[in-house]
């Protein structure tokens, strides 16, 4: 979700440069079954435009609508959308629609921690029996404990419901190799909107244009390679086709904690790369040989680079969400029931 707030400061920005007036509709609780989670929201802006989504298509014309009001009085309300009767998937959901509007310090902040790899939280104060009431809003906190609300006119209001979500760095996926099937990578999982950083040799001769949906590309030598850039909120998949670079690259990363760590090729290279990872470096931590994943993907039949690229990006979400793949039609309960997300983590209260 945090790059979807991001794409949300980022329309935000250009809105208020041009003096259009904004409102932010959030989900703020479900009951029953729905496209998706609490915590997702949506970007109005005066002129109709909309930045995002609460649903899969099916509710946003109706929170347009209904977000006129606010536009006009400047005062938040929750409304209610009950799938059951319209689209027959169950589900009854609480979106609270608000004014947004911050100054330029307090939206450089926000861009500053996005950019920094910060986490941060947002804590939306609503209520479900008043659809109306002034309090009702939004506050966004930093670590250094600076907190301001996404409308001003908004207090902290301990009486009423909350919603907080901690919203974690982008989730990134490095890519280390520049071959075609590195392309094909590149451009599918830059459809996610995971931030794409590929890594390759200095005399390599490619451009960033050349890995469509790239945000960077960084030439380095595997020795001088800045280990800093991986978090817990990064996946490496190695793909050079060259065993001597992997292995190399291996040994640069053997010290650091990405969620997820692909290797192309059959078992058999995945266990010579990592004996010799091991004869080379014998100190080498259990976390780190627990998080490889070679070959890299899950077995759906793949055999183009694009169908491969599929299966691999298939696999990292199956390891961050903390899911065995299974065909959805064999899931017992609802569909997001016992998910679990590494990039993302959603705590609720008094709800």
């Amino acid at each position: 979700m945090t790059h979807e707030f991001k794409e949300i400061i980022i329309a935000y920005q250009k809105a208020k440069e041009l003096g259009v007036s904004a409102v932010l509709a959030t989900v703020v609780d479900v009951e029953g079954s729905s496209y998706r989670r609490p915590g997702v929201g949506m970007l109005i802006l005066e002129n109709g435009k909309m930045i995002g989504a609460v649903s899969g298509g099916c509710v946003e014309k109706e929170v347009l609508q209904q977000a006129q009001s606010v536009f006009v009085s400047g005062n938040p309300k929750v409304i209610t959308y009950d799938g059951k009767y319209r689209l027959g998937c169950e589900g009854l959901l609480y979106i609270l629609i608000e004014t947004f509007d911050f100054g330029l310090e307090q939206l450089e902040l926000i861009k500053q921690n996005l950019t920094s790899r910060l986490s941060f939280k947002i804590n939306s104060q609503y209520s479900k029996d008043d659809a109306e009431i002034v309090n009702m809003g939004s506050f966004i906190s930093f670590k250094d404990k600076q907190v301001f609300s996404f409308s001003e006119a908004v207090v902290l209001d301990d009486s009423l419901d909350s919603f907080e979500r901690e919203m974690k760095p982008c989730f990134r996926l490095l890519i280390i190799g520049s071959e075609h099937d590195a392309i094909e990578l590149s451009r599918l999982a830059s459809a996610t909107k995971w931030e794409v950083v590929v890594v390759c040799p200095p005399q390599k001769n490619v451009k960033l244009e050349d890995f469509s949906g790239a945000n960077e590309i960084v030439y380095t030598l595997p020795e001088d390679m800045d280990t800093s850039v991986v978090d817990d909120q990064t996946a490496i998949v190695l793909m050079n086709h060259n065993f001597a670079k992997d292995l190399l690259f291996l040994q640069a990363i053997k010290d650091t904690k990405p969620v997820y760590l692909g290797l192309l090729g059959p078992a058999r290279r995945r266990e010579k790369l990592l004996s010799g990872l091991i004869e080379y470096s014998s100190d080498i931590l259990d976390e780190f040989i627990e998080v490889v994943h070679g070959p890299a993907g899950l077995n759906l039949g793949a055999e183009t680079p694009e169908e491969i690229a599929i299966s691999i990006i298939a696999e990292i979400l199956s390891v961050v969400r903390g899911q065995d793949p299974i065909p959805l039609h064999k899931k017992k309960g609802a569909i997001h029931e016992g998910l679990k997300t590494k990039s993302i983590n959603v705590l609720s209260s008094k709800t």
